[in-house]
């Protein structure tokens, strides 16, 4: 088995991922569900074969002394690929996320207006939210896409690894991938800084200095667009404040109240008629009362702000999900495993006039 053609058989398939798993055969990943190939089962040399075929020296040495390995990897004219290479039960395994050659346009993915206008600030602080597999890369790099054709600027973006390729279109887009371009996250943070960004991506913002700098940042005239794996808006803003120091939480919620534009948490639902998937989405804007309950730790309110702010393109996960329940494009079953408030949510069926089930 070559690993190519593997790859390719996936992207043929339009699977989301890849598994290569001792002691089972190829399998992907399409429309969230898990497929095995009808192929012989995978032995440990198997996958080691595949794996070293597309591994360089460096990598290679990397791996052999850490034992985890993510990169990306392309195959021209056919689509780019997250990898995360791993060991278990002295085994070497691997997992490939299906990136893409083309960036998808905001309106493809189903991201409302107010995301876009949300991306067009010219400072502050955009975060993209959810747990992992739920295309938060793909929708931040859909925006910086957009910045990339609307506005002249510099776009810096740091990523572990580097998925989609911008080309400078209006903008200059510097692309820096952590540990082959810089040593880490924050590191490469603080000296973006000193090369005249007008706006600054994070792949991910996993601790506190990173953090901390990219607050910075949006408080200084940037802006900076980041992901995190947050379910929703008030858990985000939890955890932004609570990665700090008791003594500094007072000084971050003034912060991030006053630097913070919006939050988009997403997750991907299987279509009722099963092709594909589709998104839900949850859109915080930072209003003036937004601004005040973060502020004075009163996250606890941020869902009826949420609530009365759909005029401004606010809206909740669950009316999301009621949304998508209502237009037939998604079912009872999957709308009911995905909501926050199971009474709340009913009570917008009734009130959209919808039938229970």
């Amino acid at each position: 088995m070559d690993v190519r053609d593997l790859l390719r058989t996936a992207v043929e398939s339009n699977a989301s991922d890849l598994h290569l798993v001792v002691g089972s055969p190829p399998t992907l990943r399409i429309d969230g569900v898990l497929a095995a190939l009808e192929m012989p089962v995978l032995t440990g040399e198997d996958t080691k074969k595949m794996v070293y075929s597309i591994l360089n020296e460096i990598q290679m040495e990397k791996f052999e002394k850490e034992l985890e390995l993510d990169f990306s990897f392309s195959l021209p004219g056919i689509s780019r690929f997250r990898v995360n290479i791993y060991v278990s039960k002295e085994c070497i395994e691997a997992a490939f996320r299906i990136v893409g050659l083309r960036i998808r346009q905001p309106e493809e993915l189903g991201l409302p207006e107010v995301v876009k206008d949300l991306c067009r600030k010219q400072s502050g602080m955009l975060l993209v939210t959810g747990p992992t597999g739920v295309g938060k890369t793909t929708t931040m790099n859909s925006l910086i896409d957009l910045i990339n054709r609307e506005r002249s600027c510099r776009i810096i973006i740091i990523e572990d690894p580097i998925e989609y390729l911008h080309e400078h279109k209006k903008s200059i887009v510097i692309q820096r991938e952590v540990y082959s371009d810089t040593r880490s996250f924050a590191r490469a943070l603080v000296h973006t800084l000193r090369q005249d960004p007008n706006v600054i991506c994070v792949g991910e913002m996993r601790d506190l200095e990173t953090i901390q700098t990219a607050l910075t940042a949006a408080e200084t005239g940037h802006l900076v667009l980041a992901t995190l794996h947050t379910p929703d808006a008030v858990q985000t803003i939890d955890r932004i404040i609570d990665v700090f120091p008791p003594h500094a939480q007072e000084q971050i919620r003034i912060v991030l109240s006053s630097c913070l534009q919006g939050i988009i948490s997403q997750q991907l639902l299987p279509r009722i008629e099963g092709n594909g998937r589709v998104l839900g989405i949850e859109v915080l804007v930072a209003t003036a009362a937004m601004r005040n309950v973060i502020r004075e730790s009163k996250t606890e309110q941020i869902p009826t702000i949420m609530q009365t702010g759909a005029d401004m393109g606010m809206v909740l996960m669950d009316t999301s999900l009621k949304d998508l329940y209502a237009k037939g494009v998604i079912s009872y079953e999957t709308a009911i495993s995905r909501v926050k408030d199971i009474q709340h949510f009913k009570a917008l069926l009734m009130k959209s006039g919808k039938r229970l089930q």
